[in-house]
């Protein structure tokens, strides 16, 4: 029986990753487990040899002085190897911790040791596919494993050792057909688990244990808890005064303080929801936004009885609302909400898709692991929404066939679009996004024609959204990803698999069949050659140029042979229709096709939907007219055509909206709301954007002073003038202010660029200099990860700077002492080369408008304001707000900078006394 095997689970603390780099451990534990109970532990320092570089230290708190007294390695060597004898080995990330053990082992002059191995990151991916993270720390606080010392290497093996048990626990909680379905598969995996699914599935056959939260869908589980409906319908008084509204908070919330401006913004939406009335609350950060509109939101729909729809931008902020905002609400109100999640149809996924994919013989290792992943989270998920995957980059891959679209066909059996689509008829409150909103549009069926009231969060994204709607882009690469996909008669692509299903029982004739492969074999080439000759075209414009590697054209600068993109168009639609007439040709035998027929199939017509996806977008990027859209092409110049893409972008989105919001204004009221709404001088810079009537008034609710009490801003005055110095003259000395003031905060710093090459330059420099080698340096564009993982990187060292750009000044929330500073580098103006920025301001000056001061100037205030909005997320918070660009002083505008600013002390100070002040301010 596997309860008798012996695991030991093991966790190295190492000098760094390469034993063969002279890297050596400086601490091992061992946790041997049987029948699931911890038998006995082991634990040593050992002496490396060498000294602990600084950043190990500043992760594993292990110093030199920890490890001065312990033995080497080979003291211990014996002992260790005749440990883990008989055992599985077990380790987070096993290719790690046993390629080093069996390094260390050889130099110690012992045989290689000899077992099998599990890795609980490949397991817990595949159990728990809607973790996060699967770093140790991220999966113990899921779990709710102690881990007091991450890092060390006593304390992991112990949380490793739980996590490894709790599999276990998971494994056997599933379905005996999902188990079924994963042990099948599991022989592909990189580790032994196949061992433990085989055991779980056996102890379940015996069992047979009923499984009830699961409805079977033909070839796999689903979880049954979707069709939950509150029919509560009771109404709720709406706390009309001040004391009401205490009263009602502070019996739910014991901690709850009494905020006014909150209060405010409550008694506005509700007077606004039953006037049927526009309005736009810009609420600064701690009012309290989101409880100052749910509240009034949920208490009118129960009161009125008719439904509500709150928008946001991002999903981050969907699952926050759903997750930590809406139990607070329904603690306050002592009801269940019913509330629904609304997703695009591509967000979800697509069983009878899935189950094809599934249905295929040859899966590649990404494949199998996804669909692992996938068959464990359908006996979890209640919404069929694809993101609550944690996927790899493979997975992703994965994750775009089998998702939802747009289908004559219906779906032969449970369809979780659908059954959101139903659940939002019973819902008081939907929770959708803008760009859910904007598409609401060009939908067959409307969506949102029964709504009352709607809130629109993170309003002024709604322009950035429906700019993200418009917007089209062409990929070289993409194209070239397609081709390889169908492939002709020489590959070993779907076209060959299509060609051999076809044969069978004529189900195509052959001269169809080699028709087909010369028409793409032609529509090959001819975009081959059209694209060769457009970078022929892009490379002599460039000619003489001083340009980086990275560059940027305008589509009116390339001389494009539009009959050669016509060619193009009219070669993919003879193809489309010859690849059609085969598809017809092998659905007259449906009733004959096995299973791999079936998939061949519906491989064929989604790559035939793709290609006319892709087509439409090259005809409206290169054969239509660019009326009030702006045009161009990027590409780095070390890899053309490879790294092409061309976009497409509208120059002025409010028309856009304007069309969509036309039919939601004559039924429903509009509340706008943001932290971000207003700039001085140009109260209305947003809301003309969102087509707000002027007549509608902007109610700015600011938090109360003290809230601020933990933030100073400085501005450093001795900095050289960026416009009359060159760009290498101002990194060394932002370099130097950086480093400088880094040491005396003591990192925890957030350090704002506006440009990615400057951003990259000067951390090169920083690196460059050692200056701050004792601290972890976390870049975005040039340490990999995506923006979340950066961030999560950051928080977990005390000594730690995050360089970023763009999608750092706002969004990104770093609580309490994880954040003592924010630099800003330069003030946030838009590149006047930025395409889409160009697009726009050239429209404002054939207005005869000024550019600068009506978009320029207000768009960097917006992104100022939300910069400084890193720094301080509560009450409690402390921090400074460093400005390096001298313009906020020299130039007139820079007052309207500092006057964005929430009431908080501003200093001017030269770097010298900068460094004073904050040293006496730390202490």
């Amino acid at each position: 029986m596997m309860e008798s095997q012996k695991y030991a689970i093991v966790d190295l603390e190492t000098t760094g990753h390469s034993p063969a780099n002279g890297d050596r451990m400086i601490q091992i534990a061992i946790v041997i487990m049987k029948d699931w109970e911890i038998e006995r532990t082991y634990t040593k320092f050992i002496n490396p040899g060498k000294a602990i570089p600084s950043f190990i230290q500043d992760l594993t708190h292990i110093t030199n002085e920890d490890v001065k007294d312990s033995y080497p390695f080979e003291e211990h060597a014996d002992y260790i190897y005749e440990l883990l004898a008989d055992c599985v080995f077990v380790a987070h990330n096993a290719d790690f911790d046993l390629s080093f053990l069996q390094a260390e082992f050889k130099r110690a002059g012992l045989p290689k040791w000899q077992g099998k191995k599990m890795d609980t990151v490949e397991l817990a991916k595949i159990l728990f596919p809607m973790s996060l993270g699967f770093k140790l720390g991220d999966l113990a606080a899921d779990l709710n494993i102690e881990l007091a010392n991450a890092h060390r290497a006593d304390d992991d093996a112990r949380a490793t050792a739980e996590l490894f048990k709790c599999c276990w626990k998971e494994l056997l909680n599933l379905p005996q057909l999902t188990l079924e379905q994963m042990h099948k598969r599991s022989f592909r995996l990189k580790s032994n688990i196949s061992q433990l699914f085989f055991e779980a599935l056996q102890i379940k056959r015996q069992h047979k244990t009923s499984y009830e939260n699961v409805h079977y869908y033909r070839n796999f589980a689903i979880c049954n808890g979707r069709n939950k409906h509150d029919h509560a319908s009771e109404t709720i008084d709406y706390p009309q005064t001040v004391a009401d509204k205490t009263a009602l908070m502070t019996k739910a919330l014991p901690n709850f303080e009494e905020r006014p401006a909150q209060f405010k913004m409550m008694d506005t939406i509700w007077q606004a929801l039953h006037e049927q009335k526009e309005c736009v609350i810009e609420a600064s950060t701690g009012i309290g936004k989101t409880a100052g509109y749910l509240l009034p939101a949920i208490v009118y729909a129960r009161t009125v009885h008719k439904k509500i729809a709150i928008s946001t931008y991002t999903s981050y902020l969907q699952e926050q609302l759903v997750e930590e905002e809406l139990p607070k609400i329904e603690k306050i109100l002592g009801t269940k909400v019913n509330i629904c999640v609304l997703k695009g149809m591509q967000h979800y996924i697509d069983l009878d898709r899935f189950e094809q994919c599934m249905a295929y013989a040859d899966e590649s290792y990404d494949d199998t692991f996804s669909i692992l992943q996938i068959l464990v989270w359908l006996t979890k998920t209640e919404t069929g929404v694809l993101s609550e995957l944690n996927v790899s980059g493979g997975g992703q891959l994965f994750l775009e066939k089998i998702r939802k679209i747009p289908n004559d066909q219906p779906s032969k059996g449970f369809d979780f679009y659908e059954q959101a689509l139903k659940n939002s008829t019973f819902a008081d409150c939907i929770v959708t996004n803008h760009a859910m909103v904007l598409s609401d549009l060009v939908r067959q069926t409307p969506i949102f024609t029964q709504i009352d009231g709607w809130i629109i969060d993170e309003a002024h994204q709604f322009i950035q959204a429906a700019m993200q709607q418009d917007e089209i882009v062409f990929s070289y690469t993409q194209w070239k990803y397609i081709f390889g996909q169908i492939g002709t008669m020489e590959d070993t692509a779907l076209y060959q698999l299509f060609c051999e299903a076809a044969k069978k029982k004529q189900r195509v004739s052959m001269q169809s069949l080699q028709r087909l492969d010369a028409q793409f074999i032609r529509l090959q080439r001819a975009f081959d050659e059209t694209i060769q000759r457009a970078v022929q075209s892009m490379q002599h414009h460039m000619k003489g140029k001083r340009a980086s590697s990275k560059c940027t054209l305008f589509i009116e600068d390339v001389t494009l042979a539009k009959e050669s993109f016509s060619q193009v168009s009219k070669l993919t639609q003879q193809w489309l229709d010859l690849a059609t007439e085969a598809a017809q040709g092998f659905e007259n035998n449906i009733e004959q096709l096995d299973k791999n027929d079936m998939y061949v199939l519906s491989e064929w017509h989604y790559w035939i939907r793709e290609v006319k996806i892709k087509i439409a977008e090259w005809e409206e990027i290169f054969l239509s007219s660019h009326d009030g859209s702006s045009v161009w092409l990027e590409f780095d110049v070390r890899s053309v055509p490879g790294s092409l893409h061309v976009f497409k972008k509208p120059a002025n989105v409010t028309p856009i909206i304007e069309q969509v919001l036309a039919p939601l204004r004559k039924q429903a009221s509009i509340v706008w709301t943001s932290g971000t709404l207003t700039v001085p001088g140009n109260e209305r810079f947003v809301t003309r954007q969102l087509g707000v009537s002027d007549s509608v008034e902007v109610i700015k609710l600011q938090a109360p002073p003290a809230y601020y009490a933990g933030a100073k801003a400085f501005i450093v005055t001795d900095m050289p003038d960026i416009q009359h110095v060159s760009q290498e003259e101002y990194i060394e000395a932002v370099a130097h202010a950086i480093t400088r003031t880094v040491r005396m905060t003591e990192g925890r710093c957030f350090v704002l660029f506006t440009a990615q090459d400057m951003l990259r330059k000067t951390v090169e420099l920083i690196q460059d200099s050692e200056l701050l080698d004792d601290y972890m340096l976390f870049a975005q564009g040039v340490t990999g990860g995506s923006r979340m993982r950066i961030l999560k990187s950051f928080q977990k060292f005390s000594h730690a700077v995050l360089f970023g750009t763009n999608s750092f000044w706002e969004g990104v929330d770093v609580p309490g002492d994880a954040l003592a500073s924010v630099i800003v580098v330069r003030l946030p103006f838009s590149s006047p080369e930025e395409p889409v920025f160009k697009a726009r301001a050239k429209h404002l000056t054939a207005q005869g408008r000024n550019s600068f001061t009506e978009l320029s100037l207000p768009e960097a205030i917006m992104r100022f304001k939300q910069g400084f909005g890193r720094l301080i997320r509560s009450s409690q918070d402390k921090g400074a707000f460093i400005v390096l660009d001298r313009r906020i002083t020299s130039k007139s505008y820079g007052k309207e900078f500092i006057k964005a600013l929430p009431p908080i002390d501003v200093k001017k100070l030269q770097l010298p006394e900068l460094l004073k002040e904050l040293n006496h301010w730390q202490k």
